[in-house]
């Protein structure tokens, strides 16, 4: 295909040079409305909204400027739905299915049943960052508190554990592990016991020469979210006894 476009631009271009512009313009024309779908941009829309946007803008961009100013407004609008992607990333409480050793969101799943007494804790980020460490502390944190309260209100078995499931965080940088740190700093405040499930291994291999593992303590990294609350529900269990 690149031989044969570039023997029609060396060789043919001179055949068409004095072509009226009136017969050019008519060939761009008759060949726009196969550009334009309609129904895949409908389809977009219904998908995703921002992606519809990005569809938008580019098209708008060439239609009233040029093929760069089309581009750039694209490019421009995928980085800002990164960014914003990555500033507010999903946390989800997380519930048992009935039966199974499954854990999934109680958002999407009403029928999980959620642990007494244990918080179940999902981080759907694959880099826990400078961006979002904050965001993360702060809903966690939120949601800790919040159940607590509740658990004081409703005279019910207090949270003595916090799973914080990160099979979704690939990587993590220094402001991810402080942001760790604070968090399981606060809920030691509250006398609760902090566990990570199933951690990525860049994620492990970093919070390892943080000494991040040492302070949470290597007992309460486990390889999956069912095994951390039984360890929870077993190491409460055990310390309920001496008490």
């Amino acid at each position: 295909m690149a031989a044969t476009v570039f023997i029609a631009l060396e060789f043919f271009m001179k055949l068409l040079y004095y072509t009226p512009m009136a017969v050019l313009a008519s060939i761009i024309l008759s060949a726009l409305p196969g550009l334009i779908d309609i129904r895949e941009a409908c389809n977009i829309w219904r998908v995703d909204k921002m992606d519809f946007l990005i569809c938008l803008g580019a098209f708008l961009g060439v239609l009233f400027g040029s093929v760069e100013i089309g581009l750039g407004v694209a490019l421009a609008i995928s980085f800002a739905k990164i960014i914003i992607q990555s500033l507010r990333p999903q946390v989800e409480v997380l519930g048992r299915l009935q039966g199974t050793n499954t854990f999934c969101s109680v958002r999407q799943y009403p029928v999980a049943c959620r642990t007494p007494a244990v918080q179940v804790i999902r981080i759907d980020t694959s880099f826990l960052c400078f961006i979002n460490a904050t965001f993360i502390k702060e809903r966690i944190m939120e949601w800790v508190r919040a159940e607590v309260d509740t658990s004081n209100e409703k005279v019910r078995e207090r949270v003595h554990s916090v799973v914080l499931d990160m099979s979704n965080v690939v990587n993590i940088d220094t402001s991810g592990l402080v942001g760790l740190e604070e968090i399981h700093k606060e809920l030691a405040s509250l006398g609760i016991q902090m566990a990570i499930a199933s951690p990525g291994w860049q994620a492990i291999q970093k919070m390892k020469l943080a000494h991040v593992v040492d302070r949470i303590g290597e007992d309460w990294i486990f390889l999956t979210v069912g095994e951390a609350v039984e360890g929870c529900l077993t190491a409460h269990k055990g310390s309920a006894m001496e008490c």
